[in-house]
């Protein structure tokens, strides 16, 4: 078995995102649809002999028992009474606090990869299990494909969505999820749809009941969708789950060669890419590395 792996850690868009209810404790009732995208961090792991889980370029400002990658590795080692360690880079292309679960797809992947790496053998349901404790969005990288999303984050459907090319702009601003939901002014009763409604007309769907909270009170939001009103003639930009990031589909006609020229001269400090839509989790394809 090697005593390294590397993993490709991909981010996601809520191609949709409806409020529809509410908890007693306070948890809110979503549906929402998973499309997994191209745009990915990098994550190796190197066993070690030593019972150590050590960072390599830890990112700055970010404390240990805050990094998801770190705590994901903790949280399997301790659960499983590993006796060795690891050694884990992380190379992060995915922004935070972008609203595209790059931190969840992170933890995901260290539990994926770690479950191999260790030859612990778990099942995806034990793995997803652990990793609710990290996260709501990581038992969705866990599950590895595109879903239908109800509940908190936790019943997860597979679905089969075709190959599609989205445009991604993040205005370099995080929104604060927890603010979000708090806002008194939040949509909490959008009616219910169903898979099949969904596959029947997706884009009759395209709204994000978190957008409007956002957009009052982040104007790069609303900067952000304006651009690509402007870039992209007769798209429908929504936001990505609590934000940041916007994105449109593109059609297949759609003239990239121009949209890449724009997104070079993007707002100072915004990134912003086109991606394409997976179906798969990359993170399951293990790389070996020695």
């Amino acid at each position: 078995m090697s005593n390294s792996l590397t993993l490709r850690c991909p981010a996601k868009l809520n191609l949709f995102l409806h409020i529809v209810g509410r908890r007693e404790d306070g948890y809110h009732l979503l549906q929402s649809v998973f499309q997994l995208i191209d745009w990915c961090d990098v994550l190796t792991l190197k066993r070690i002999s030593e019972a150590e889980i050590r960072r390599i370029d830890p990112i700055p400002g970010v404390p240990p028992e805050h990094d998801l990658v770190v705590r994901a590795a903790r949280l399997l080692k301790d659960f499983c009474q590993v006796d060795h360690g690891v050694e884990i880079g992380l190379q992060k292309l995915i922004p935070m606090g972008a609203g595209l679960g790059g931190g969840s797809s992170d933890a995901a992947s260290t539990l994926i990869g770690l479950n191999q790496l260790w030859d612990l053998r778990l099942d995806t349901h034990t793995l997803s299990q652990l990793g609710l404790k990290l996260g709501a969005d990581v038992p969705f990288f866990i599950f590895g494909q595109n879903a239908f999303v109800e509940g908190v984050g936790e019943k997860l459907h597979a679905i089969s969505l075709g190959t599609q090319d989205f445009v991604v702009i993040f205005p370099n601003q995080a929104v604060a999820t927890a603010q979000i939901f708090q806002d008194p002014q939040l949509t909490r009763d959008h009616a219910p749809i169903t898979i099949d409604g969904f596959l029947a007309s997706p884009k009759s769907f395209q709204s994000n009941d978190c957008q409007a909270v956002a957009v009052r009170n982040c104007p790069e939001v609303k900067q952000a969708l304006d651009w690509i009103r402007k870039a992209v003639p007769n798209s429908a930009p929504c936001m990505s789950g609590s934000g940041s990031s916007v994105f449109s589909a593109l059609d297949p006609e759609a003239d990239t060669a121009n949209l890449e020229n724009l997104l070079q001269n993007l707002p100072k400090g915004w990134m912003g890419r086109i991606v394409r839509g997976l179906n798969k989790n990359p993170a399951y394809n293990l790389v070996s590395s020695d």
